[in-house]
């Protein structure tokens, strides 16, 4: 069983899969290609697995994504700790381009994020060491990997951390604005 709730930008989707819980702990079946798509809509061909893990509070990762033809939709949840998690559309020509979905995601609520492809995709760690894990539907390609600034204002994004504060790698300290960001996604090719 997966609930299934759409966000303010209906692409993204947050769902929630039953726990069946007893005195030994619980159960649940996280990912199964069936249910998911009868629940979202979506055919989604996973194709890679990552994990992280986070030692801070404060760590943000992100805002990354990758171009295409290399694209990757995501499916993002938390096995341990809790993270903010966001998604912001960079599809050019959408009426919901620059704005952003969050969410909490943690081990405790068990939720996940769908992050459609033509959406930057980061999270900022609200807990130390949490482990976060998401499935891809595009392998890693280096020379299509880009991001977008995590504190560009124009993005609005309450981050529950300040910006000089926020644990970051190098990387990531030096991604564009959206202003400033090539047009890779365009909005009618990306919607059925």
């Amino acid at each position: 069983m997966l609930d299934c709730q759409t966000c303010e930008i209906p692409e993204v989707l947050l769902l929630t899969p039953k726990r069946f819980g007893d005195a030994r702990g619980f159960f649940s079946e996280t990912w199964n290609a069936r249910t998911f798509a009868e629940a979202t809509g979506v055919q989604a061909n996973f194709v890679q697995d990552n994990h992280s893990l986070s030692g801070e509070t404060g760590v943000i990762r992100g805002l990354h994504f990758q171009s295409p033809p290399h694209e990757q939709g995501k499916l993002v949840r938390v096995t341990r700790g809790a993270i903010l998690d966001v998604a912001v559309d960079i599809r050019v020509g959408s009426p919901t381009f620059g704005k952003h979905v969050a969410r909490t995601l943690s081990a405790e609520n068990w939720q996940q994020l769908w992050v459609p492809p033509g959406f930057a995709h980061g999270f900022c760690t609200l807990q130390a060491d949490t482990e976060v894990q998401y499935k891809v539907t595009g392998l890693y390609a280096p020379d299509h990997d880009h991001g977008l600034a995590f504190d560009d204002p124009a993005l609005g994004i309450d981050w529950p951390v300040k910006a000089d504060k926020a644990v970051l790698s190098d990387k990531d300290r030096c991604h564009p604005a959206l202003a400033d960001l090539p047009a890779y996604f365009d909005f009618k090719e990306t919607t059925p």
